[in-house]
């Protein structure tokens, strides 16, 4: 199996699917990813953030999504994360709202926003609630159920969830487009589903066309210089994350076990005071009860006080 830029790293998947000439490509996994019936799919579609010239070895923040602009006038924001920061339901929150307020011009109606959609492809689980690998949110009245307003819809795609129903059996690239496009992304690591994906291309002319864009972009040396530095500087932060996520539990697990330890030292010392009050009351001699509970005889004379 040939070497193959990695399409989970943003860079190389803005080249397949952000980048100038390749909207059929962007056009069939929205039409996918939204499941849009034949009658009504997405037929054009408008990049509004194409830019790849940039070196990213100097600014290893920056934030490589896709953002594009439908002629049915809905807006799309593509990200797809690695790392899990947990905190992707805010993330994708944000992205949308700054969106959907950036269409607003000076006497526009606020019907006259248009729908925004927001699709995170994770590489990690993250909604707990499913097993599903994809998810959708819209806006419903919460006893009834009806919407609000289709205004705002959020996408979750989770990868391992995706690879766990295909080897259940559950999901086929065959029969399901979006399952297709999302095992592009891991193509470059398995030799089967790279495989089956070229099978799939002879009779799917735009997944061709994606896959000799992958190719050769694999290809071209500048490319692979900028992707290396790119996969560098997320892996790093990957590890990053990881390293903090490792010491938190580290600092929750010796936490737990010192306040159990000062829990115990703390119950035994008021198993003390409690006994030698009772014995006090008794009226044992003092020595005595010093002895047996440990405690100093001023420490009992102070407890008759």
């Amino acid at each position: 199996m040939r070497q193959l830029i990695d399409l989970k790293i943003d860079y190389a998947f803005k080249l397949i699917f952000g980048k100038t000439g390749n909207e059929p490509i962007l056009m069939a996994f929205l039409n996918a990813a939204l499941k849009l019936p034949r009658d009504n799919q997405i037929t054009s579609v408008q990049l509004l953030n194409p830019e790849l010239d940039k070196d990213f070895k100097d600014d290893k923040k920056s934030v490589l999504d896709i953002r594009a602009l439908t002629t049915e006038g809905i807006q799309v924001n593509i990200e797809i994360q690695l790392a899990n920061r947990h905190d992707m339901d805010k993330r994708t929150l944000f992205y949308w709202a700054r969106m959907y307020t950036r269409q607003m011009r000076e006497g526009m109606a606020y019907q006259e926003l248009a729908k925004t959609i927001t699709i995170n492809i994770l590489d990690f689980r993250y909604i707990k609630e499913t097993r599903s690998y994809h998810s959708v949110f819209r806006l419903f009245e919460v006893e009834e159920g009806f919407e609000l307003t289709e205004a705002l819809e959020i996408h979750f795609m989770e990868l391992p969830k995706l690879l766990v129903k295909w080897r259940e059996g559950l999901i086929s690239p065959r029969e399901d487009a979006l399952v297709r496009w999302l095992f592009l992304l891991e193509g470059s690591e398995d030799e089967e589903i790279y495989k089956t994906l070229e099978e799939i291309a002879m009779q799917d002319p735009i997944l061709n066309q994606a896959m000799d864009e992958w190719e050769k972009s694999s290809d071209d040396p500048r490319i692979r210089e900028i992707y290396w530095s790119r996969q560098k500087a997320i892996l790093d932060e990957k590890a990053a994350i990881r390293e903090a996520e490792l010491r938190l539990k580290k600092g929750m697990e010796e936490g737990l076990k010192q306040g159990l330890k000062q829990g115990i030292e703390q119950g035994i010392e008021e198993g003390k005071l409690t006994i030698a009050k009772k014995m006090l009351k008794r009226g044992m001699d003092i020595g005595v009860i010093s002895d047996i509970v440990g405690m100093s005889e001023e420490e009992i004379k102070n407890l008759k006080g």
